[in-house]
């Protein structure tokens, strides 16, 4: 048990601990359950908890999430429109963002493979300045993938 002062008490009986706990007009806390004894302490409940949510959002707040943007084109698809899409996935990885390339095939699209790796190769050489291949091309179904990561800028 821990006081309301912080001083460790040391192991003490529950019943012990409930009488300390309402003379000195607080609650009684199970800290740590999973230790051995259990870590209980004399303190006010609802600062406990309003201090437990506190660090819960500073730690929320620490957490870096990396959101994964997508652009998809075809195997027909004119080098022209390729260009706008190779111009927004740089301004995402510039951002830190992942970026997911789809290749998606229809028909017999399929039978040549060999278009969409080098379509990919060709996005991806325009964008090895600013990123690095996370994930090599890959069938998933009637799609082919590449994940770019951003890398670091030359």
């Amino acid at each position: 048990m821990i006081d309301q002062d912080g001083q460790n008490v040391g192991i003490v009986s529950i019943d012990k601990a409930l009488q300390a706990a309402y003379d000195a007009n607080l609650d009684l806390v199970e800290i740590a359950p999973q230790a051995s004894p259990p870590v209980c302490r004399v303190i006010d409940y609802g600062k406990f908890m309003y201090e437990r949510t506190k660090k819960e959002k500073e730690a929320k707040k620490a957490q870096k999430i990396i959101e994964i943007k997508e652009i998809r084109i075809r195997p027909k698809t004119t080098d022209h429109h390729k260009s706008f899409k190779v111009r927004d996935a740089r301004r995402w990885l510039e951002e830190g963002k992942k970026v997911r390339v789809s290749v998606r095939f229809r028909g017999r699209e399929r039978d040549y493979p060999e278009i969409a790796v080098q379509d990919l190769q060709e996005i991806a050489d325009a964008l090895a300045d600013v990123s690095v291949i996370e994930q090599k091309p890959s069938f998933e179904g009637r799609t082919m993938l590449m994940v770019l990561a951003p890398g670091s800028k030359k």
